[in-house]
């Protein structure tokens, strides 16, 4: 069962949220926070293992209360997920910067925000088409970029692994698309990012849009 605590300052929204939740079987809603503050308090007392992030709440917005979260050793269990409105290249970098694992609009389809949730419980980086793209404007801007004669160190499946990471394929898909175990689809992107030297899916992707791989 994964565990999901919601934090929005909108009554409405975080019931609209909890519904949503407790309708899969494999999930259950077990708190709301209305701020950023008591997104932080119940995280460390509840220890969901996901909480859904609201960016603008009073006091302390959604992105300070990830980077509490992230850095606190006894909710370090608990993966954060930002869902919001305002996906600006600044408020994405910024909260995967703070420690979320996975960031989202709020118009996205009820299905998908379960998937979503279903992704980040087990332990994958999650990024919108929108937020990707923000990532990658502002990373291809800076010198340090991964450097794409790496590439030439995969092998040929790796490359395949490769490119559906790129295409915002999780674990799960890439597993299925290429007939494969998850547990070989999570160790093909491990040495992947060990042979290229990034840090995450996240950097994957830029990588590939740097090699014109996507």
């Amino acid at each position: 069962m994964i565990r999901v605590l919601l934090a929005d300052d909108q009554t409405l929204v975080r019931g609209a949220f909890a519904l949503l939740v407790d309708s899969a079987d494999d999930m259950q809603a077990v708190g709301e926070a209305g701020t950023g503050d008591e997104a932080v308090t119940m995280t460390r007392d509840l220890h969901p293992d996901v909480v859904l992030m609201d960016i603008r709440m009073p006091g302390t917005d959604g992105i300070e209360a990830t980077r509490q979260i992230s850095a606190h050793d006894g909710s370090s269990g608990s993966k954060v997920l930002i869902l919001t409105t305002f996906e600006t290249d600044t408020n994405v970098l910024r909260g995967l910067r703070a420690g979320a694992c996975g960031f989202l609009p709020k118009d996205t389809r009820p299905d998908a925000l379960l998937d979503a949730i279903r992704t980040v419980a087990a332990g994958e980086a999650l990024l919108s088409p929108g937020a990707t793209r923000a990532v990658i404007t502002r990373a291809l801007s800076r010198p340090d970029a991964p450097a794409p004669e790496r590439l030439a160190s995969l092998t040929a499946r790796e490359h395949e692994v490769f490119r559906l990471v790129a295409a915002g394929r999780s674990n799960q898909e890439i597993a299925d698309e290429l007939i494969v175990s998850p547990l070989t689809a999570k160790t093909h992107v491990a040495r992947i990012l060990a042979k290229l030297g990034v840090r995450d899916r996240v950097h994957l992707v830029i990588a590939a849009y740097e090699a014109g791989l996507a």
